[in-house]
C-alpha cells in the first residue's frame, strides 16, 4: 500500500516545496468484458488499490513527472512538445495524452507512485491519466467535471498510447464508490450504483503473465466488432453499434459475415445481456447468480473472442473448484493478467490461499491474490483538499 505521507516528504526532498496529493484508483471488471467499446454494459468496481500523484505548481510550462515505479524523470515542455513522436510506448505517454487533451495551462512537478499492477488487466494506465488529469486541473484552478476529465482520459489513450479502448476504465476510475458496483450504459454514461452483497467478497487473482500480442489483439477484436456492425446496418440503418442487435439480428445476416466475426459480435451480444441479469442479481442480493453469469462470460471470452489463454483458465479452473466460490472469469482486455472471483466472505482467506498454492503447483509461478473491496473514485487527499 502507498503511504501518502511517505510519497510527501519523498517530493519534498526531491522538488524543495510541499505537494498537494491525489489518488485514482485502479478497476476491476465483474462482468461486461468487452462490450465498452461496443457502447455497451458494464459492471465493474473500483479497486482499493490507487495510483498517488504528489504535485506542486511551477512557474513555467514544463511538467516535470518523477515515477516512483520506472525511476525515471520525464520533462514534458508544454509548448514544444506534441506528445506523439517517440513516446507511444513509454509510461509517460498517458500523462502527455491527457495534459494535451486537457490543454493544460500550467506546468507542475509530479511524483507517481501506485499500488495498482502494472499490465495485469486492473486499469493501471487509466488510474494514471484520471489521478494526473485531476492533478493538472486542480492545480490551475480550473472546474473539474469528472464525465468530461474520463471522456478525456479516453481519448488520450487512443491518441497517444495507440489502444483504442472503451470508456468503462476511465469512468469507474472518476465515478467508483466504497462497497458498490457501478452499472454504466457506456454510450450514454448513465449510471447506477449497486451495492455488493454484504455475504461476498471479490478476489483478484492475477496469473504474473502478460503476452506480447495483446494490445494488438485487442485493437483487432474492435475492428471485428466494427465489420460485423457494418454488415448489420446494411439491413437496419439504426444500427450504430453491437448494444442495438439482438441474436436473431446477427442469425439473419450470418451469410455475409466470416465465423470468426460472428463469434466475435455473438460474445458482444450475449455479454450485454449478462451484464444485466447480473445487475438485477446483485439488487436481489443473489452472490450465486452473479457467479454462475460470470462463469458464462469466461467460457464465451475463451470460446467466441479467443481473449483467454493456458494461465487465465488455469486460474479459472482452480477457483472455480473450490467451494465457496460463486463464479470466475478473466477480467480485462485478455492474454494474461488476471481473473476476479465472487466468494463467500466466510470462506475468502482460506480460498485465497488454495488458489495460491494450486497456481504455483500448477504453473511454477506464485500468483498475487488479495480480496479487495470496492474504493472510491478519484480525489484529493486528504479527503475534500484541493485549491
Amino acid at each position: 500500500m502507498i503511504d501518502p505521507e511517505v510519497l510527501a516528504r519523498e517530493f519534498e526532498a526531491a522538488v524543495g516545496r510541499s505537494p498537494r496529493l491525489y489518488r485514482a484508483p485502479g478497476r476491476v471488471n465483474l462482468i461486461g468484458e468487452h462490450t465498452d467499446y461496443n457502447d455497451g454494459f458494464v459492471l465493474p468496481i473500483a479497486l482499493d488499490r490507487d495510483t498517488w500523484v504528489a504535485a506542486a505548481p511551477r512557474a513555467d510550462r514544463r511538467l516535470v513527472v518523477r515515477s516512483r515505479e520506472y525511476g525515471e524523470t520525464v520533462t514534458i515542455d508544454l509548448d514544444t512538445e506534441d506528445g506523439s513522436d517517440g513516446w507511444q510506448n513509454h509510461w509517460s505517454c498517458y500523462i502527455r495524452g491527457v495534459a494535451r487533451t486537457l490543454d493544460c495551462v500550467v506546468g507542475a512537478d509530479l511524483m507517481i507512485a501506485s499500488d495498482v499492477p502494472i499490465g495485469a488487466g486492473l486499469s493501471s494506465s487509466a488510474a494514471l491519466e484520471v489521478a494526473c488529469g485531476f492533478a493538472l486541473l486542480d492545480l490551475a484552478g480550473a472546474p473539474i467535471d469528472l464525465d468530461h476529465l474520463a471522456r478525456a482520459a479516453q481519448r488520450a489513450e487512443h491518441d497517444f498510447a495507440g489502444t483504442r479502448c472503451g470508456i468503462m476504465d476511465q469512468t469507474i476510475a472518476c465515478h467508483g464508490r466504497a462497497d458498490a458496483a457501478l452499472w454504466l450504459d457506456t454510450r450514454s454514461l448513465d449510471r447506477r450504483w449497486l451495492l455488493l452483497p454484504p455475504r461476498v467478497r471479490v478476489v483478484v487473482c492475477n496469473t504474473m503473465v502478460r503476452h506480447e500480442l495483446a494490445s494488438g489483439e485487442y485493437n483487432a477484436r474492435r475492428a471485428d466488432c466494427e465489420a460485423g456492425v457494418a454488415v448489420l446496418a446494411g439491413q437496419r440503418p439504426s444500427v450504430r453499434a453491437l448494444r442495438d442487435v439482438t441474436l436473431a439480428d446477427l442469425d439473419a445476416v450470418s451469410d455475409r459475415l466470416s465465423e470468426r466475426v460472428s463469434r466475435r459480435c455473438r460474445h458482444v451480444i450475449t455479454e450485454n445481456a449478462r451484464v444485466g441479469e447480473a445487475a438485477e442479481a446483485l439488487e436481489n442480493r443473489d452472490g450465486p447468480r452473479v457467479g454462475a453469469l460470470m462463469n458464462e462470460s469466461h467460457d464465451s471470452l475463451r470460446r467466441d473472442y479467443e481473449v483467454s489463454c493456458t494461465e487465465l483458465d488455469t486460474m479459472v479452473a482452480i477457483a472455480r473448484s473450490l467451494a465457496g466460490v460463486h463464479g470466475a472469469r478473466m477480467t480485462g482486455g485478455g492474454f494474461g493478467g488476471c481473473v476476479v472471483a465472487l466468494v463467500d466472505r466466510a470462506a475468502a482467506a482460506t480460498i485465497v490461499r488454495e488458489i495460491v498454492r494450486k497456481y504455483k503447483s500448477a504453473t511454477g509461478t506464485t500468483p498475487d491474490v488479495w480480496p479487495t473491496g470496492a474504493g472510491a473514485g478519484v480525489g484529493a487527499w486528504p479527503v475534500g483538499a484541493s485549491a
